[in-house]
């Protein structure tokens, strides 16, 4: 893919990420049911359990979060929340989001839903998924060589296929695992090209066949590979949309045991939970 092509991915992406819809859509109060339980649920578990399984430590050691394509910052504003009421400590946690707009709005939720004292730890600063480091320090105004093994956990939830689609996957997953702590765990949650009916896709057909790019499960697992990782997980899970109401939820959870154990290949997110070798 050429600079020009990228360039003009790019600017697609962030016009349709800086309107008031997007707000909308990636912020609590308005983002729908689905996400908020979710947050909560479904992606709260899997959180929890790299967690306790392979980041804690005696004594407890304050965890330091980063978040890559946070949006609106709901998913590391919740975690950080959850995370204190379970009494895990969290030393600092950072969004970081190609789009200022909802990092204005993430900010802004942040010191509505956090505690004065939690609002404190978490940040959030304008940084690409395929220049994380380098965008990460200059935004932040840290030399590169801070970033470098500094994170315990980093998480990315719809946002990877992005990279995909610019062709900048392995860019991603190597800067995540440089920024990565040894025994450091990344997360990444994102859209199953083998779910059917996502509502986006059949409201709104792409034209581009690059722009509306869904990886396989493969294909997201692969450039963590690359980067060196011990990949821990690597599956398809959840049958609740982000965008459904109380009903839909509810009926989705109901029915999804069931869903899982007759085709847990076309579940509607993937998952790969990768460790940086200790």
């Amino acid at each position: 893919m050429t600079k020009e092509n990228i360039d003009q991915l790019n600017e697609k992406f962030l016009e349709e990420y800086v309107s008031g819809d997007a707000v909308r859509k990636y912020t609590p109060r308005t983002a729908g049911f689905g996400i908020n339980y979710l947050l909560r649920n479904d992606y709260a578990k899997i959180y929890f359990g790299a967690v306790d399984t392979y980041l804690r430590t005696t004594p407890p050691r304050p965890l330091r979060l980063l978040e890559f394509g946070c949006g609106a910052g709901m998913n590391i504003t919740t975690l950080v929340s959850l995370l204190e009421e379970r009494g895990v400590p969290v030393e600092c946690a950072i969004g970081a989001d190609f789009s200022p707009r909802l990092l204005e709005s993430a900010a802004q939720e942040a010191k509505t839903s956090l505690g004065p004292a939690q609002a404190k730890k978490l940040s959030f600063y304008v940084a690409r998924n395929e220049r994380l480091t380098e965008d990460l320090a200059a935004a932040s105004s840290r030399p590169v060589e801070e970033l470098i093994g500094f994170f315990d956990l980093i998480v990315g939830v719809n946002t990877f296929r992005y990279c995909h689609r610019l062709g900048k996957a392995q860019d991603c997953a190597t800067d995540i695992y440089r920024m990565l702590r040894p025994g450091g765990v990344c997360i990444n949650i994102d859209m199953n090209d083998r779910f059917p009916a996502f509502r986006s896709k059949l409201r709104r057909p792409v034209q581009d066949a690059v722009e509306g790019y869904l990886p396989s499960l493969e294909e997201y697992a692969a450039p963590f590979k690359g980067a060196g990782f011990e990949t821990l997980r690597v599956e398809n899970f959840c049958w609740i949309p982000h965008s459904a109401g109380r009903a839909l939820t509810l009926g989705c959870r109901f029915l999804s045991p069931l869903l899982s154990l007759v085709a847990p290949t076309r579940a509607m997110r993937s998952l790969v939970v990768a460790r940086k070798p200790s």
